[in-house]
C-alpha cells in the first residue's frame, strides 16, 4: 500500500505546491508506486485474481495519463519517464 509519506514525497517532487495533487505527473508517479507495490504482491500470491484486476485497472490509467501527457508537453513526458524509469 501507498503510504501518507509516499504521497508527501510524490506531491514535492512532481507537484507545484504540496496541495497539487490534480498534475498528470504526481497522478503518474502515485500509480506507479501501487503498481510496484502490486506487481510484488502477486508475486507471491499467485491466484489473488481480485488484486490482478485492480492491477490492470491501475496499468490502463497509468497508460491514460502518459498519452495524455505525450498530447498536451512531449517533454514534460519525456521528464517523467525518466523521473520514474519507464520504457527501458
Amino acid at each position: 500500500m501507498i503510504t501518507k509519506e509516499q504521497k508527501i514525497e510524490a506531491i514535492k517532487k512532481f507537484g507545484d505546491s504540496a496541495a497539487d495533487t490534480g498534475k498528470p505527473e504526481v497522478q503518474i508517479s502515485m500509480l506507479t508506486t501501487r503498481i510496484n507495490y502490486l506487481t510484488g504482491h502477486l508475486e507471491t500470491h499467485k491466484k489473488d485474481n481480485h488484486s490482478r484486476r485492480g492491477l490492470i485497472k491501475l496499468v490502463s490509467k497509468r497508460r491514460r495519463l502518459l498519452k495524455y501527457l505525450v498530447n498536451k508537453d512531449i517533454n514534460r513526458y519525456r521528464e517523467i519517464l525518466a523521473a520514474l524509469s519507464l520504457r527501458k
